[in-house]
């Protein structure tokens, strides 16, 4: 009988990697990147109102020359006039990203965004109380951690 191996914790990106990546092969994306780095590729003013969804590869056709592909893209309805006339601004941007001339076209499908909610600023501790729990705190010589620990006690009774 064989003892098996010792266990190795492995990271959430290597178990889930291949997967996603199968996922956007299935929408014409040779790697995710194009859609995880979608804000540094276009510019975060194009990128708040758009969202790649696929890639559209044409078939190829026997002895012409191959043609590049259509990359869709989802936009919300008012902004998709304005990301029309900036359609060969982000074709370049997104061409240079992938090394080659690999999209010459864009079309637009005008959606909601499917968009995570952000997250909520948080609110910096009561500086009184901070104040007061630093002194409390005389037991702890480095002042830099008297006052994070302070300032992290302040937050932790705040909620």
């Amino acid at each position: 009988m064989n003892k098996p191996g010792p266990i190795s914790a492995k990271p959430l990106s290597a178990l889930l990697g291949r997967a996603i990546n199968d996922v956007f092969a299935k929408q014409g994306f040779a790697s995710r990147e194009l859609v995880t780095r979608w804000a540094e590729i276009v510019g975060a003013n194009v990128a708040a109102h758009s969202e790649p969804l696929k890639i559209q590869w044409p078939r190829p056709v026997e002895n012409q020359p191959t043609e590049p592909a259509t990359l869709v893209l989802r936009v919300e309805g008012p902004m998709a006039l304005e990301i029309q006339h900036t359609s060969d601004v982000i074709l370049e941007r997104v061409n240079r990203f992938l090394g080659w001339k690999a999209v010459g076209r864009i079309a637009l499908r005008q959606a909601p965004l499917s968009r995570r909610p952000a997250p909520k600023p948080r609110k910096k501790p009561d500086a009184a109380e901070v104040a007061r729990i630093e002194a409390d705190l005389t037991t702890v010589e480095d002042s830099d951690l008297r006052a994070a620990l302070a300032r992290l006690s302040a937050s932790i009774k705040r909620n």
